[in-house]
């Protein structure tokens, strides 16, 4: 099992924590309130539908039932918690490295009235601090690419899973194991979207259940969502364009058009078969 490592460009000493404290206002015009992918049943869907429908599907695996202690491990602004923990009944936790991410999570719980079910921490997902086998299901969506230490991840998140507790996680992944000479032929590609969506490091979907399997857990299901999540990009660049004014005044011109690019290039990667993006899920 190797990881593949991709240019950091000069985000290199840009800490995912202060990459999002960055751009997350922004994001929420570009990507939309739930600040993921989308699933598309057909690519004339609207973006928060398709978004929507991916929270649903990470729910469904993680087969929640009412009173479940639930961890969102890289919980963003909270969406997606919030809407688990409204729709299924659950006692949650949604940790975080971004301090602005928490803040907003801890806002949007109060404003909805979840306070009392629902608490946001500045914790890191690789090293939680939680105790041993404190959750029912533990979930990260769209994080655990930005986490270095991926086995630290898969362990602590069986570490504190109880017995007969799930683990889902979905993410962009390497559609394939790469080589070298591939990466250094697309370094300009791969720093660019270093700039854009922070320092990350790709897996493939086999190395996430390798983790997994050794962390304690059965991986009973996996599922390859790379085509019905490609039309996302083309929401985004609308988004950007309906949005730029906004966009501009809040990470400037250059990020703006960045992100624009990056569209473009996770096109053509998705399209290449370099990346794309899988979910999974493994029982303790």
């Amino acid at each position: 099992m190797t990881t593949q490592h991709t240019p950091a460009d000069r985000t290199h000493d840009i800490s995912p924590a202060a990459h999002y404290d960055r751009v997350t206002d922004a994001w929420a015009l570009l990507l939309g309130d739930d600040l993921h992918y989308g699933v598309f049943d057909e690519a004339a869907e609207s973006l928060p539908t398709a978004t929507h429908r991916l929270t649903t599907l990470m729910a469904d695996a993680a087969d929640f039932h009412s009173g479940d202690r639930f961890l969102d491990v890289g919980c963003g602004v909270g969406t997606s918690t919030q809407w688990a923990a409204r729709q299924h009944g659950l006692v949650g936790v949604g940790i975080s490295t971004s301090g602005h991410g928490v803040a907003r999570a801890r806002a949007n719980a109060a404003a909805a009235g979840l306070s009392e079910s629902l608490t946001f921490e500045i914790r890191d997902g690789m090293r939680n601090e939680f105790a041993d086998e404190s959750f029912d299901r533990v979930w990260a969506l769209e994080s655990s690419h930005l986490m270095r230490d991926r086995t630290g991840l898969l362990r602590e998140c069986g570490r504190v899973l109880r017995r007969g507790g799930r683990f889902t996680l979905c993410d962009i992944v390497l559609a394939q194991p790469i080589t070298f000479q591939l990466v250094r032929s697309l370094r300009a590609e791969f720093g660019l979207l270093s700039r854009v969506f922070g320092d990350a490091r790709m897996e493939t979907l086999d190395t996430y259940a390798e983790l997994a399997a050794a962390a304690g857990l059965e991986v009973d299901l996996r599922r390859d969502l790379s085509a019905q999540v490609r039309p996302t990009f083309s929401g985004w660049r609308a988004n950007g364009l309906a949005h730029r004014a906004e966009v501009c005044a809040l990470i400037g011109v250059e990020s703006w058009q960045e992100f624009m690019d990056s569209c473009d290039v996770l096109e053509q990667m998705w399209d290449r078969e370099i990346l794309g993006y899988g979910m999974l899920s493994a029982i303790k």
